[in-house]
């Protein structure tokens, strides 16, 4: 009685060990980001649920040809998470990313309708899209290319102004996951959200820190700079 009902139980066992590679794996297949949903999403948007195509903003394949809307091709698909879920309000606590004096953006009504499995699918199709080098937002203000490649550089020690380098790489192309790519980008785009981490309209401690130190003309020099980098 004893050994059958230890058969049993390590028959049962094997079934159970022999059922969860699969349950794991459907269980992972489930969560993976999907980039053809992603692109479905990029390209056609839900209307609905209130969500606009991403490509009349953001370009074909992330590469925006509006100055005020960034360039999105390649960006890591971590960082494109966080910056969607920024744009969201939770319960009663309004949005980390916001406009000018906290006014809501285009993107807070459009992210607030957005589930995480749609997050992570547009995150991973536009990580996949090229930046178009040649239509990418580039340098236009020779004037202030020493102030900016100093200050991208080394800083401004007397205000302790860190170097843009040290987070965002000496040829801008960011910390996946972590800091974004800047080079490419344009570079109207670089100063509105300099300006907004300033104010604290954007909250980042380290950004606001940074940029809080800083005056108009710096904080241009270094955003036209950046957008120059290649």
């Amino acid at each position: 009685m004893k050994r059958a009902l230890s058969c049993l139980f390590m028959a049962g066992s094997l079934v159970l060990a022999g059922a969860i590679p699969g349950l794991v794996q459907a269980q992972d297949a489930a969560q993976k980001p999907d980039a053809k949903a992603g692109e479905q999403l990029f390209v056609k948007g839900d209307t609905s649920r209130g969500i606009l195509a991403c490509v009349a903003c953001h370009g074909a394949g992330g590469n925006s040809t509006i100055p005020a809307n960034p360039n999105l091709a390649g960006m890591p698909h971590e960082y494109i998470v966080k910056q969607l879920q920024d744009f969201q309000a939770h319960d009663k606590t309004p949005p980390v990313r916001t406009g000018a004096n906290g006014a809501p953006t285009i993107m807070s009504s459009i992210a607030a309708n957005m589930k995480p499995e749609d997050m992570q699918n547009l995150a991973l199709y536009l990580s996949h899209q090229p930046l178009d080098w040649d239509k990418a937002g580039t340098a236009t203000k020779p004037a202030t290319k020493d102030l900016g490649q100093h200050i991208w550089r080394a800083g401004i020690v007397d205000r302790k102004v860190p170097a843009c380098a040290a987070c965002h790489s000496a040829n801008g192309a960011g910390l996946p996951g972590e800091f974004p790519r800047l080079a490419g980008q344009h570079p109207e785009y670089i100063l509105e959200q300099l300006k907004l981490f300033r104010s604290g309209d954007r909250k980042s401690e380290i950004m606001h820190a940074i940029a809080d130190r800083m005056n108009d003309q710096d904080l241009a020099a270094v955003a036209d700079y950046a957008a120059g980098l290649r």
